[in-house]
């Protein structure tokens, strides 16, 4: 369904520059009021990333899963989720209704991240709780015993940068070799200015609520120094080598100013050799993917999450 005049009207009115990060996170804590909440199963956990404990939320396919289950979760395959938020913004709790549906849609396990979050915490201390998630998971050193093939890596937006950044670092450091990764909309770049090499960021980047304006805060909040702005563990496009990477989908949204360079992300990791599948959302805008299980947009993600899973 396109975007006709009125709604046009309407996301001009409610895209605006100046990310003001309190108000942003009272925004954001109100996707938390789910009056669904009681029908799906979680269990909190927490793993060291140095001497700090990195909370983690377990999100079980059906709520009739009990406890003594967790014995023979090795064979159950694993989402590790990373939430988006401009790595300022939101957290589990505010993702717990697209987790368990995440959960739901594709009967796997979602395993989501409280990663430390900008200003207070930047670059890369969030990336460095989520790498050390991925690799206690990757180790099995984590209450479900996992093997590492049943293991995917997924985010949206910010979390879709995490995904990237982690997938990496893994291969840099050999730490563990994650076998499929799904970026949702991603943000893997650094420059939002209007020298951005991507046309989408002018395109798409005043009118359909996540503006130009907003994406140049949300680096600046998250970068520690202005050397961050070519370090590929912070945009991951500026990598050098994108050899050796994880089979990957990538989902991009078409009003979305982060539209190209997600798909931009997917044709260098395919030219040097991975496998790659690339599809636009057609009328989506960047978001989308927490709107309600039976909105099409997300219906259409869906079937490409689960056809990747299957393939992979």
């Amino acid at each position: 369904m396109a975007i006709n005049k009125t709604m046009k009207r309407v996301l001009k009115a409610l895209s605006y520059d100046e990310i003001k990060v309190n108000a942003a996170r009272h925004l954001a804590n109100l996707k938390a009021i789910d009056p669904l909440k009681v029908f799906y199963k979680t269990l909190d956990y927490k793993i060291y990333n140095g001497d700090y404990e990195v909370p983690v939320r377990i999100f079980f396919p059906t709520k009739e899963m009990q406890d003594e289950e967790l014995k023979r979760t090795h064979e159950i395959p694993v989402l590790l989720f990373f939430h988006g938020g401009g790595w300022v913004t939101d957290n589990v709790d505010n993702y717990e209704r697209i987790c368990a549906r995440l959960a739901n849609a594709t009967s796997q396990v979602v395993v989501a991240v409280e990663y430390r979050l900008a200003p207070e915490f930047p670059f890369p201390t969030g990336l460095m709780d989520c790498y050390a998630v991925a690799k206690a998971l990757y180790d099995n050193q984590f209450i479900l015993n996992v093997k590492p093939e049943n293991i995917t890596l997924i985010g949206d937006s910010a979390g879709g940068n995490l995904t990237a950044a982690i997938s990496l670092m893994a291969r840099d450091r050999k730490d563990f070799f994650p076998k499929r990764q799904i970026l949702i909309y991603p943000a893997v770049s650094s420059d939002y200015s209007l020298n951005s090499p991507y046309p989408s960021v002018s395109e798409n980047g005043e009118d359909y609520l996540l503006t130009r304006g907003k994406l140049e805060d949300y680096i600046n909040l998250y970068k520690s120094k202005p050397e961050d702005l070519n370090n590929p563990y912070f945009a991951p496009i500026k990598a050098s080598d994108f050899r050796e990477q994880p089979a990957t989908l990538i989902l991009t949204a078409e009003f979305d100013p982060l539209r190209d360079e997600g798909e931009a992300y997917g044709e260098r990791l395919q030219e040097a050799g991975n496998q790659v599948e690339i599809h636009r959302i057609k009328d989506a805008l960047h978001g989308y993917f927490a709107l309600g299980i039976k909105y099409f947009h997300v219906q259409e993600s869906f079937d490409y999450i689960n056809e990747f899973l299957k393939k992979y």
